[in-house]
């Protein structure tokens, strides 16, 4: 059994793998404005409109738009997979535009990016982020690729949540503004209880730096799906199928890295959008 505190298509991504356990989350409600922001009717038609692009999609998305991609990715190994695809390949890049655009900077290749984003991430305010970083002087700003553009601009480091954690361990300095979910902040004072670590503000005086479906996991609820075993996370093994072949593209293909070479299937044949 794996009971999942997080967000739906986390729990989902945990079933496609494990088809044979259990997978509970403890709110079915749990969701994600990035997988909400690209409906699978939508990006079929998307795939349909551009049919000789290869599609990469980030894990933060539903089964179903996972069925329909190409190549699965994570913030953590995205750079790595769109430096695989040949240079002769068009690429869409979905859900998320911010994580989209910094990787065309970082790579240099033109993609086709489909227009969702984070609702967290989308929230820190440059203007205050300068007033934070003037109060707390000698601090680093270390944020998520799917920050918008002039919070990366001002990034001393930008990259995913562990190479965020990690950043902090390796590093000497002392002081950090983080400008992602605001709950790593647990596990970086646990990690480097001496260090300083200040929450990014948001454009407004609020929480908004909390994923607010993270935040609908909370113990009685964790409690109650173990006791109950619900609720369960279930799909057709068909779908299942489909949404698995993208992920275990992703998985071979990070296996390969620091390796450029393409991979067979993406040599060998065009992309259909049913994930075949």
């Amino acid at each position: 059994m794996i009971v999942f505190c997080g967000v739906h298509f986390m729990a989902e991504t945990a079933k496609i793998l494990n088809p044979g356990k259990m997978v509970l989350i403890p709110d079915l409600s749990a969701g994600c404005s990035l997988a909400e922001g690209c409906p699978a009717p939508a990006f079929e038609a998307f795939r349909r409109d551009h049919p000789d692009h290869v599609a990469v999609t980030y894990i933060n998305c539903s089964a179903e738009v996972k069925a329909l991609s190409d190549i699965i990715c994570t913030s953590s190994n995205a750079e790595a997979i769109i430096r695989q695809i040949p240079p002769n390949r068009p690429i869409l890049f979905s859900p998320d535009k911010n994580l989209g655009r910094f990787l065309i900077r970082k790579t240099g290749r033109e993609m086709l990016l489909w227009q969702s984003s984070c609702i967290v991430h989308e929230t820190f305010s440059q203007n205050k982020i300068l007033d934070a970083k003037r109060a707390h002087p000698g601090a680093l700003l270390l944020a998520h690729p799917e920050c918008e553009e002039p919070v990366l601009a001002m990034a001393d480091y930008i990259g995913s949540t562990s190479g965020i954690l990690r950043y902090v361990q390796e590093h000497t300095e002392r002081s950090f503004i983080i400008a992602t979910e605001s709950n790593i902040i647990h596990q970086m004072n646990k990690a480097c209880p001496d260090k300083e670590f200040i929450p990014a503000p948001s454009v407004v005086d609020c929480n908004c730096n909390l994923c607010p479906h993270m935040a609908k996991n909370t113990m009685e609820k964790v409690y109650l799906c173990l006791r109950d075993e619900s609720p369960a996370i279930e799909m057709p093994d068909d779908l299942r199928l489909r949404a698995l072949r993208p992920l275990e593209r992703m998985l071979d293909m990070s296996r390969s890295i620091p390796s450029t070479a393409a991979p067979v299937w993406l040599e060998s044949a065009a992309c259909a959008p049913a994930g075949t």
